[in-house]
């Protein structure tokens, strides 16, 4: 809702916009200066660090410059904590007494104190490698103060939080994880999260070994669990394999085993808008093989040196038995295509890292960003020696040896790249996609020039709440591919959206490929425009008082979009505005809506709560609402008039009628009056009408009720009294759906 607009001029200095984008810039040093509030900070929080309290202290706290007040912190971790230490890591909430409070959009800091690591750069560096692949957090370097004495260099690492999720999955509203268990078990066998149904078949029994991140999601990790380890085939639903191969891809590469790999422990899990389960990797500052305690497979269940980090097999919970289950490894790597994929992943890791040298670059520049630092900092746990030494060779820890980061990876790429699989996958020549001109609705030939391969897929997706699907290339004649047996693939996408998303992969009986080498994570696209008639506003709402709530809980404007067309319609490219000088003020997620269904858009300048969240509200006064194309021609538009309260504007007929008001009908057909004959007439009755407790229902036609978010209540009934004791308050419909009879009715 929006009623008068005032026009305010800021003036943005470039230092605010500077820090703004900078404060997780891998290549800076930030400052921040911690002031506690209490003289005896130190050990109340050593305090609650014993009882397990994870409560927090006030502070002032300062970031270059920029001051925050009453601030929450307490120590972050488990094994990085003790309290005979100086240089304990930290965990800050900005907005722990202050609503809202950020250092420009970062609620949260997570700063590390980089014990298991003399060389310093261990987490920055492989947080920066694996952005490449998956969403991961972002890293780098924090100078700290605390109450004016210099503390020391700590990692600054970006939570995985809501703010992550919106960044990456553009919602935060799903089931979400962090798969650490309540009470580490690190005895040679231990399960901890590692996925497996031993602890039992119901949600509760895995209380002690997930921690809960969302408002709910137990029956959907228990679902996750099941479906892994009971029926591996159809884990694709439920999981997103891809990023889940590139995970196990990067900690195998760098021996991260402080991960799923080894403990079964410190990565997340969060349900996205293809309701897959996507893991995301976390907690690197044991990566390059500074943990080196037991993966629970039977070669190296005892531990490994530094000798069999780098001659690590990445398919070791395949070629071997496992002490302790991980069925995230076994039960994908049992399938032959998954483990190609895998191992290709594993290539493009070590050809653009590794074996080119480019980390070594990257490791000597953040060496020297942070030397005088590191020399300055009185309170690290290894000499200054150490630190230039542990980029190339090994330094002794207190109970281990932390090996040279260029020791390891030198050797660790020459064991790589002599793999079984490594060498010798398929080469793509030349990709095309025809017509290049094309429509909505269009069938389009996908070919690829490809040599050495057995097999040819293509995954493609029309929006990016859609799993990537799939569809073998031939090379037989019959595919559009030209002649059989010339290498040039083909297939055919009939009925084809206006934007594609899609990649290619080839294997043989040796190897796998993918191109692009970053896929899924990066992909190619196919787009065209969509016509006026085809997506259309349906039905808005800009004085929801009391209809309908966002997640947020809140009674937001609302735009409904209706996809009038017989094909699938994505919103990639496209725009919506209230402003006619400025058609492309804010862009549509890439989202995929099917023939006859609607998507919500909600008004309400507030993206920090997923990508359907608008960047401007409507007023209740009236104006104007315009969908266009990115070359900021007009698909369609409505003028709408002053709004009453819970009245919506739509139209009538549904999806290509004059607009009207509206009683609303949020995400349903707009039609209420459809017109039953005579006889269809008096074959339905439903009362009483408002209901209560009870609702009576007689008719020989099938139906199913459903509520004004058009979340299914009953479906499939007919002569009936249902209890509606338990329902809550609000609007209902009754779908009435026979085989000459389609017609909607509101309670």
């Amino acid at each position: 809702m929006k009623q008068k607009i005032f026009l305010l001029i800021f003036f943005l200095s470039t230092n605010i916009l500077f820090c703004q984008n900078n404060f997780y810039h891998t290549d800076t040093v930030q400052e921040i200066r911690i002031n506690f509030y209490d003289s005896d900070w130190d050990n109340i929080l050593d305090s609650l660090y014993v009882l397990g309290d994870k409560q927090r202290i006030l502070a002032h706290l300062e970031i270059n410059g920029f001051s925050y007040d009453s601030v929450g912190v307490r120590y972050k971790g488990f094994s990085s904590v003790s309290v005979n230490r100086t240089k304990n890591p930290f965990n800050i909430k900005l907005d722990y007494i202050i609503e809202n409070q950020d250092h420009f959009g970062t609620e949260k800091l997570k700063l590390s104190n980089v014990i298991q690591d003399p060389s310093f750069i261990r987490e920055v560096l492989t947080y920066e490698i694996c952005r490449n692949y998956m969403p991961s957090p972002k890293a780098n370097f924090v100078n700290l103060f605390i109450n004016d004495t210099l503390w020391g260099i700590y990692t600054n690492v970006e939570a995985v939080n809501k703010d992550f999720l919106i960044d990456h999955y553009q919602s935060k509203y799903n089931s979400f994880f962090k798969c650490n268990p309540e009470n580490l078990n690190v005895q040679i066998g231990g399960e901890n999260s590692n996925l497996s149904n031993t602890h039992g078949q119901d949600s509760s029994d895995y209380y002690l070994f997930y921690d809960i991140e969302s408002d709910y999601g137990w029956t959907d990790l228990y679902n996750l669990i099941d479906i892994l380890n009971t029926n591996s085939d159809s884990v694709n639903k439920v999981l997103n394999v891809d990023r889940t191969l590139w995970m196990h891809a990067l900690n195998y590469s760098v021996i991260n085993f402080d991960s799923y790999i080894g403990y079964g422990q410190n990565y997340y899990l969060y349900k996205s808008l293809t309701d897959q389960f996507s893991p995301i990797i976390w907690d690197l500052n044991m990566s390059f093989a500074s943990f080196r305690l037991t993966d629970a497979s039977q070669l190296y269940f005892n531990g490994f040196d530094i000798s069999q980090a780098q001659n690590m097999d990445p398919l070791v919970h395949y070629n071997y038995i496992s002490v302790s289950p991980r069925p995230l490894m076994q039960n994908l790597f049992n399938n032959d295509t998954y483990r190609k994929m895998y191992i290709a992943h594993i290539r493009t890791i070590m050809q653009e890292n590794f074996i080119n040298d480019l980390y070594k670059n990257r490791a000597q520049f953040l060496q020297n960003l942070i030397d005088s630092y590191v020399q300055n900092d009185t309170n690290k746990f290894y000499t200054y020696n150490d630190f230039t030494t542990n980029l190339t060779n090994q330094v002794s820890l207190v109970s281990s040896i932390c090996p040279g980061i260029f020791q390891l990876m030198d050797e660790r790429s020459n064991y790589l790249s002599n793999y079984f699989g490594f060498n010798g996958p398929p080469s793509f020549v030349i990709n095309s996609v025809q017509p290049i001109n094309f429509s909505l609705g269009d069938n389009l030939t996908f070919n690829s020039e490809v040599a050495e391969a057995n097999n040819v897929y293509l995954f493609y997706r029309f929006g990016e709440n859609e799993i990537f699907n799939e569809i073998e290339m031939f090379d037989d004649g019959n595919h559009n591919d030209g002649a059989s047996g010339d290498g040039i693939y083909g297939c055919i996408l009939n009925n084809s959206s206006n934007s594609i998303d899609y990649y290619f992969y080839a294997q043989n009986d040796s190897a796998g490929i993918f191109y692009p080498q970053r896929a899924a994570y990066e992909y190619l696209n196919v787009k065209s425009k969509i016509n006026s008639g085809s997506l259309v506003i349906n039905e808005l709402m800009s004085n929801n008082k009391s209809t309908v709530k966002d997640n947020s809980g809140k009674n937001e404007d609302w735009i409904e979009l209706y996809n009038s067309s017989n094909f699938p319609i994505s919103t990639n490219n496209l725009y919506l505005s209230d402003t006619i000088s400025n058609l492309l003020k804010w862009k549509l997620p890439n989202s995929v809506v099917l023939p006859g269904d609607y998507l919500i858009v909600w008004a309400d300048e507030d993206g920090n709560q997923g990508s359907n969240h608008a960047n401007f509200k409507l007023s209740n006064l009236g104006e104007i609402v315009i969908l266009s194309n990115s070359d900021s021609t007009i698909i369609d538009s409505i003028s709408f008039p002053t709004q009453n309260e819970d009245i919506s504007f739509g139209r009538s007929p549904n999806g290509y009628g004059n607009f009207t008001m509206l009683t609303p009908t949020f995400k349903s057909n707009n039609d209420f009056t459809y017109a039953f004959n005579s006889t269809n007439r008096n074959n339905f009755k439903a009362y009483p009408n408002p209901f209560n407790e009870k609702l009576i229902v007689k008719t020989s036609f099938n139906f199913s009720v459903k509520d004004i978010l058009g979340k299914l209540v009953l479906r499939n009934k007919k002569n009936t009294i249902i209890n509606t004791q338990n329902w809550k308050s609000g609007t209902y419909f009754i779908h009435l759906e026979d085989n000459s009879v389609h017609k909607i009715i509101k309670l």
